[in-house]
C-alpha cells in the first residue's frame, strides 16, 4: 500500500526516473549539506535514501546566512546508462548546472555550468532522435507585458551548451498565471506535453498541463487545468500547497506523479515544511487524470503491484521503531550541515558527534533592520562565508520526541543544545550555557521574526523557561517533545528523570506562511562562542527521534530494549555509502572518527539518582 507522504519532513519539489525495475527519486536541499538527497526504490512505496547528488564543497558553494537559498528544484534523467541531475544554485548567483554519474549512490561529477541559461527549475528531455533539450524559466516581454514564462532549447550534453534560438513554450494555464515553473517534458502518443508548476509556492499551487505536435510549440492548453491542486478545498483541509509534480511510467504502462504537499498542523500552520507525495494517473482522450475518482492526494493507495522488495536499510518512511543515532564512525544520511563546511568544526569519534564552539551563532542578526522579503535577503549572500557549528535532521513528524544526551561545560557566553529551526529569525532552541551565579543552566529560547510598516524585518529574541544545574554538571539529556504545534523542552540526568524547562510553547510561528522561506524546520544539535571561536568542543550521544504517533509505541522512557527492536543504524545501498565518506572528508576531515564504543541505546551515561531537587530561593527549579 502506498502511505502518503512518501517521504514525510521537508522534501519538497520532487523529481523521480525509472530505470528498469529501479526508480529513482530527488527533491530540493536549498541551503542545508550535503545537497539533493536521492533515494531508491522497486515499489513506488518503500523509499530508502541511498545518499546526496552534491556532497562535495566544490559542487556546492553555499552560504549559512539564507537557509532558503541554495538548491532550487533538481530534476533527475537517465539516458544511455548515464544519471543526469540538473538544478539551480541561488547561492551563486543564480547558476544552472547538471552533474552526471553512472551509479546513482555516486560519486557524481563536478557541476558543468550552463552559461547562458536563465531563471530556475531547469529540466532535461530526450526526443527520439536522440537530441536533448533544456526548459527553464525566464522573464520576458510580449503584448502582455514583463511576465514570467518557460523557455526551451536543444542542448549539447557533451558541451553543456546551448544550441540554437531560444522559444517561449508557456506561460501557465491561468491568464496572467502567477510563477509559471517546474517544467517537464514527456512524449506520449505523437504529443509533446508541458507539465509546470502555477499558482505560487503556497495555498494556490497547482500542476497544470499543455500539448503539441511540436517541441517548440504551439502548446494547447489542457482544458481540465489544474490536473491536480488543492486550492479548491479550503483552507481546513488536511493537506495543502499540492503542486510541482513529475511524471514516471512503470514497464506495465501504469502512471504515477511525484508532487509536493504540506500537512497542516491545527488547520493552518506548516511546520514540517513541503513534503513528497505520491499519486496515480491515468490517461484519457490523450490527456493526465491524476488520482481518478477524487482529484484530490489520498493518504493510502493501493499497492502498484510491483514485485515484493525487501531493501538493505530503513526506508524514510519507516518509523514502526525509533531512529537511533549512535555516531558511529560517520553520520547517517539524513543529517545536514547548514551551508558549506569549510573548516573542521564537527567530528565523530568514541561514540559521540563533537561540535567545536565557532563564533557565530544561529541567528545571524546582520539581517536585522533589512527588507525581509527572501529574493532581497539572497541578493545579500556572500557577507560571511564563515560557518556555524550545526548538525540537524528534519523533523517528519507533528507528533515526535527528540532525546540526546550532552556533555558541555559552559563559560561564560557559551552555549550548546539541540534546536527546533526553521531559519535563522525563527526558532526555538534548548541550551546549556552559564547562569548569573557562574553555574550552568538550562534555558529555552525563542527567536521570532517581525516586520513593521515599512516591511522592514526585526528579530526578538525571548527566554521562555530555565532550569539550575548543580555546579560542574556537564553530562545532561535534553528532550523536546512535538504535540502539534506545541513542543515541550525538559532535561535531566537521565531519560527517566527529566524535569520541565518549558511547556506547551506555541511553534506555529514555525510555519512558512508566517516565518516565510521554502523550508521545513530541522532538529539540530549547535554549540557556539556566541561571539568568540573557541578551541572547545560540545560532545552528544544516542540521539533518538521517534514519531508519537505510531501503534508500535516504545517504552514509556522513550527508550526500547535492543534485544526488542530492530534499530536503524546506517541507510546503506549495496554496501555503498560515498555520501556518508564524503561528510567525513569533507573540508580537511570534518566528520572523521573512529568509533571505540558505545553504552548501547539507553542514553543515560549517569550514576547520579536523577533526583530533582526543591526549587532555589528565587523559586528556579533545579537538577541535582
Amino acid at each position: 500500500m502506498i502511505q502518503n507522504p512518501i517521504l514525510p519532513g521537508f522534501y519538497p519539489d520532487p523529481s523521480i526516473c525509472r530505470v528498469g525495475d529501479d526508480f529513482y527519486l530527488v527533491t530540493s536541499s536549498f541551503s542545508y549539506f550535503p545537497g539533493v538527497p536521492i533515494f531508491h526504490s522497486k515499489d513506488l512505496e518503500q523509499w530508502v535514501q541511498i545518499g546526496h547528488v552534491l556532497d562535495r564543497p566544490e559542487q556546492l558553494p553555499l552560504t549559512h546566512e539564507m537557509i532558503s537559498a541554495g538548491i532550487f528544484a533538481p530534476t533527475i534523467r537517465h539516458h544511455e546508462g548515464t544519471f543526469y541531475m540538473i538544478t539551480t544554485n541561488m547561492s551563486m548567483g543564480v547558476v544552472n548546472f547538471v552533474v552526471t554519474a553512472t551509479d546513482p549512490a555516486g560519486p557524481w561529477s563536478d557541476m558543468h555550468i550552463i552559461k547562458g541559461a536563465d531563471g530556475i527549475d531547469p529540466s532535461l528531455f530526450w526526443d527520439e532522435d536522440g537530441k536533448c533539450y533544456y526548459t527553464g524559466t525566464t522573464r520576458f516581454d510580449d503584448e502582455a507585458g514583463s511576465r514570467q514564462g518557460i523557455w526551451c532549447s536543444e542542448i549539447d550534453l557533451e558541451t553543456f551548451e546551448l544550441i540554437g534560438e531560444r522559444h517561449i513554450i508557456g506561460t501557465g494555464a491561468q491568464i496572467n498565471a502567477e510563477a509559471p515553473e517546474g517544467p517537464h517534458l514527456y512524449k506520449k502518443d505523437g504529443y509533446y506535453y508541458l507539465m509546470i508548476a502555477e499558482g505560487g509556492t503556497e495555498h494556490f499551487h497547482a500542476v497544470t498541463i499543455s500539448r503539441s505536435e511540436s517541441i517548440f510549440g504551439e502548446y494547447e492548453n489542457h482544458q481540465g487545468n489544474p490536473i491536480l491542486t488543492h486550492r479548491h478545498l479550503g483552507t481546513g483541509y488536511p493537506v495543502w500547497n499540492v503542486g510541482h509534480g513529475d511524471l514516471v511510467e512503470l514497464k506495465n504502462g501504469d502512471w504515477y506523479m511525484v508532487c509536493l504537499g504540506s500537512r497542516l498542523s491545527e488547520g493552518q500552520h506548516k511546520l514540517l515544511g513541503r513534503e513528497t507525495f505520491l499519486v496515480p494517473v491515468v490517461w484519457e482522450d490523450g490527456w493526465p487524470v491524476v488520482s481518478k475518482g477524487t482529484g484530490k492526494v489520498e493518504w493510502t493507495y493501493p499497492s502498484p503491484g510491483l514485485p515484493n522488495w525487501q531493501p538493505a536499510g530503513r526506508a524514510v518512511n519507516d518509523f514502526k521503531a525509533p531512529v537511533v543515532e549512535y555516531f558511529e564512525n560517520e553520520l547517517g544520511f539524513d543529517w545536514n550541515f547548514l551551508g558549506t563546511p569549510r573548516e573542521e568544526f564537527a567530528k565523530v569519534e568514541a561514540g559521540r558527534l563533537r561540535l567545536k564552539l565557532l563564533k557565530n551563532a544561529l541567528v545571524p542578526w546582520e539581517f536585522d533592520n533589512t527588507d525581509g522579503s527572501v529574493f532581497s535577503r539572497i541578493s545579500k549572500i556572500g557577507k560571511t562565508k564563515e560557518n556555524v557549528s550545526f548538525v540537524g535532521r528534519r523533523q517528519q513528524h507533528l507528533d515526535f520526541q527528540a532525546t540526546v544526551t550532552i556533555h558541555f561545560s559552559p563559560e561564560e557566553n557559551e552555549a550548546a543544545g539541540i534546536i527546533i529551526l526553521q531559519n535563522d529569525a525563527n526558532q526555538l532552541r534548548l541550551e546549556i550555557t552559564e547562569g548569573q551565579e557562574g553555574n550552568p543552566v538550562v534555558r529555552c529560547m525563542r527567536v521570532v521574526s517581525h516586520y513593521d510598516q515599512a516591511g522592514i524585518q526585526h528579530f526578538t529574541e525571548a527566554q521562555l523557561g530555565e532550569v539550575l544545574a548543580a555546579p560542574n554538571q556537564s553530562d545532561l539529556v535534553l528532550q523536546v517533545k512535538g504535540n502539534g504545534s506545541r513542543y515541550n523542552f525538559s532535561a535531566g540526568l537521565s531519560a527517566d528523570k527529566m524535569e520541565s524547562v518549558a511547556d506547551e510553547v506555541d511553534g506555529s510561528f514555525l510555519g512558512s506562511e508566517t516565518a516565510g522561506g521554502f523550508v521545513g524546520t530541522y532538529i539540530g544539535l549547535f554549540a557556539s562562542g556566541n561571539g568568540q571561536a573557541k578551541e572547545k568542543y560540545a560532545a552528544f550521544d544516542t540521539f533518538i527521534y521517534e514519531a508519537s504517533n505510531w501503534k508500535e509505541k516504545p517504552s514509556n522512557d522513550g527508550c526500547a530494549d535492543t534485544k526488542n527492536r530492530s534499530l536503524d543504524r546506517r541507510n546503506d545501498f549495496g554496501g555503498k555509502n560515498r555520501a556518508a565518506a564524503a561528510m567525513r572528508a569533507i573540508s580537511g576531515g570534518c566528520l572523521r572518527g573512529q568509533l571505540r564504543g558505545t553504552a548501547g541505546y539507553d542514553v543515560r551515561r549517569s550514576d547520579q539518582s536523577g533526583r530533582i531537587r526543591k526549587a532555589d530561593e528565587h523559586g528556579r527549579k533545579r537538577l541535582p
